[in-house]
């Protein structure tokens, strides 16, 4: 779901499976980069750049570039990554960043996860639009790709 003021895209996904399972295939470098197909080249940690390669099918030569932001222990992961014309994912001075959050919430089938990106209003047209038309649809690909790893 795209936000109307353009600012952010929320995907929400209910999960049968405990918490604790669900943050650690969200925290863990490597399991993470299971199921979101990238390979990491070290563990998360918070105020650490995290760096990588895309196995995507596709999107093989894009490196990975995120900034940890937060870990709160079963409740949120948070990261920052860049987003430019030129499919460079490093920051640079001025560059708008996008905020990438996991929120986990139990309740009584399972739990729920909400997927928030947002930041989009500081990019400029139109690579605002094409960004977020593409990576809402990546977090529909991405939440699929989660709850298939989760159920395997």
């Amino acid at each position: 779901m795209t936000d109307a003021d353009n600012d952010k895209i929320v995907k929400v996904v209910e999960l049968n499976a405990p918490i604790s399972r669900v943050w650690n295939a969200l925290t863990d470098h490597e399991e993470f980069g299971q199921w979101f197909r990238v390979s990491l080249d070290q563990p998360f940690e918070v105020g650490v750049k995290s760096t990588g390669q895309m196995t995507y099918p596709g999107h093989e030569d894009v490196a990975w570039v995120a900034y940890i932001e937060r870990m709160e222990p079963e409740r949120l992961f948070s990261f920052r990554w860049y987003d430019s014309d030129d499919g460079s994912t490093e920051q640079s001075e001025g560059q708008p960043g996008l905020l990438v959050e996991f929120r986990l919430e139990e309740f009584p089938d399972g739990m729920r996860l909400t997927i928030t990106e947002s930041g989009f209003s500081a990019l400029p047209d139109p690579r605002r639009i094409e960004a977020m038309r593409s990576n809402e649809e990546g977090w529909n690909i991405q939440a699929d790709n989660l709850t298939e790893h989760l159920s395997a």
